[in-house]
């Protein structure tokens, strides 16, 4: 059974520079609600705090908020980038992040290498290896690029690669940030399709967006991100009326 859940989950990071007594008093002054000083030593930012939820089979979870809310810092410490300060996170199923567009690539390694590596890393015996190879470059019509080291790829190309290696296994769980749908306009053509798919065959998707109809029409429920917090959690037309009516 797919799951994933967050019991009382906290994050927060540590402003290794934040000593001075001018900067305490600027940025306490400006945001205390989300400032402390953990152990009296060290000013921190808590950009999590206290999240609680659950997702089972069939959930598709829209994250919506202000820019610093915490949707992104939330997908990246349910993708297990970040470690909680206090909570915990539990995952059953394996997870699939698109959530930076070069997330995962070696930029040392050339393209097919790297479709390689995250085929190794999803269990794939050597024909299924060879077949997403084929599909990587058909997608991503790299052509010669894909025996070039990443490192030598346009930002285009590296976005291109690495959605279409990160799409070309059916996932579990997804992840997904707006990143990938404020692409360029060809992009997200060629892409749609490819996108959609994936979204549907996802056992469960979580999906951050200021793009209300995308969340609208992919979504089952809506969390509204304020200041690290859960604000609202309900279904997509009452949760985004009220964020919507609040911004």
């Amino acid at each position: 059974m797919v799951g994933l859940s967050a019991d009382s989950v906290a994050v927060t990071f540590p402003l290794y520079h934040g000593e001075s007594r001018s900067l305490k008093k600027s940025v306490l002054a400006t945001a205390a609600s989300r400032f402390g000083e953990p152990g009296r030593r060290r000013l921190s930012v808590e950009a999590l705090r206290d999240i609680s939820l659950s997702l089972h089979t069939g959930d598709r979870l829209g994250l919506v908020g202000a820019n610093g809310a915490g949707k992104t810092t939330l997908l990246r410490l349910m993708a297990g980038i970040y470690e909680p300060a206090a909570g915990r996170v539990t995952t059953t199923g394996k997870v699939t992040a698109l959530l930076d567009p070069g997330q995962g690539l070696n930029m040392d390694l050339t393209g097919r290498e790297n479709i390689r590596l995250r085929a190794l890393f999803n269990g794939c015996r050597e024909a299924q290896i060879r077949q997403l190879q084929e599909d990587v470059a058909a997608f991503t019509n790299l052509g010669p690029f894909l025996d070039l080291p990443v490192r030598s790829y346009s930002a285009g190309m590296i976005v291109r690669l690495g959605f279409a290696i990160a799409t070309a296994v059916k996932p579990q769980i997804l992840l997904m940030d707006e990143w990938l749908l404020a692409g360029d306009a060809a992009f997200l053509g060629q892409a749609q399709q490819r996108l959609e798919t994936v979204v549907r065959t996802a056992d469960i998707l979580v999906l951050s967006s200021h793009d209300t109809d995308i969340i609208r029409r992919w979504c089952n429920r809506v969390i509204w991100m304020d200041a690290g917090k859960i604000r609202a959690d309900g279904p997509p037309d009452e949760t985004l009326t009220a964020y919507l009516t609040a911004v």
